[in-house]
């Protein structure tokens, strides 16, 4: 596999299982990733036989610890930011109008992109050591589309997501099982056995109920939302972002300076 990773699709009876596949980087996620993520999304979608989906990381370290940081280096302005969250937003769009059920198995990292990855499942079941957040106010100084942002706060409350936003703060699996983030917390020796019996129950009941109370939810929660563009852009069109870029790509901590 070369370095710009794959999202690859398996069958398992009427369970589909999805994986995000570039483990020497922590499944971070290059253009290549999400342009599999898209198609693997198309082919389920017109797919009635497939009855759950399975999202997953490999390698054991990571769920997907936010999108490959290099690609940035591209980035000429705030328009680049605007194109690219548009990109990303139809991507998770995806995932989350899938009208079968969706399961995200986190273990280990699983920040930036790939929280709004697993926040576009319907149910997340995670391992111990599993951590969440998107410290970009650390690392990158670049921002949120307004539908990532809408999915966080009804995932985990706001105040949670406003410590996760403006302190960069990192929440364990405990806290985001206490807060209902996570279905359960399980030992990664026994998270295949739990995974194989929740998708197999979700595969049991009956399909259209699911299609529509899944649509039904994803309406409710986009309806409305305010067009934030003109904040995207001043995000990713800022100095920071560029030094937060050139800081991660060299591997030195940023200075930061508010413009």
């Amino acid at each position: 596999m070369s370095d710009k990773g794959a999202v690859t699709l398996s069958m398992d009876g009427a369970v589909a299982h999805v994986t995000f596949d570039r483990p020497q980087a922590r499944n971070a996620m290059t253009w290549d990733m999400y342009a599999d993520l898209a198609r693997i999304c198309d082919q389920l979608a017109a797919d009635p036989s497939v009855r759950c989906t399975v999202f997953r990381g490999a390698g054991g370290e990571a769920f997907v610890a936010g999108t490959d940081i290099e690609q940035f280096l591209a980035f000429q302005g705030g328009d680049d930011g605007v194109a690219y969250e548009k990109n990303i937003e139809s991507g998770i769009a995806k995932m989350e109008a899938l009208p079968m059920p969706t399961l995200a198995v986190i273990d280990g990292w699983c920040v930036g992109g790939g929280l709004a990855l697993a926040t576009a499942c319907d149910i997340r079941i995670a391992t111990p050591t599993a951590k969440f957040g998107v410290p970009i106010a650390r690392t990158l100084g670049n921002c949120l589309s307004i539908a990532n942002i809408a999915r966080l706060i009804a995932a985990f409350g706001r105040p949670r997501v406003q410590r996760m936003l403006l302190s960069a703060e990192l929440i364990e699996a405990h806290e985001a099982r206490g807060c209902g983030y996570l279905a359960q917390v399980v030992d990664a020796q026994h998270i295949d056995e739990d995974l194989a019996k929740r998708a197999q129950q979700l595969a049991s009941l009956a399909p259209v109920t699911q299609a529509v109370s899944k649509e039904a939810l994803r309406r409710l929660l986009v309806q409305g939302l305010p067009e934030a563009d003109d904040l995207i852009r001043r995000a990713y069109g800022s100095e920071d972002f560029r030094e937060g870029v050139a800081a991660f790509t060299q591997k030195r901590q940023p200075g930061w300076r508010g413009r």
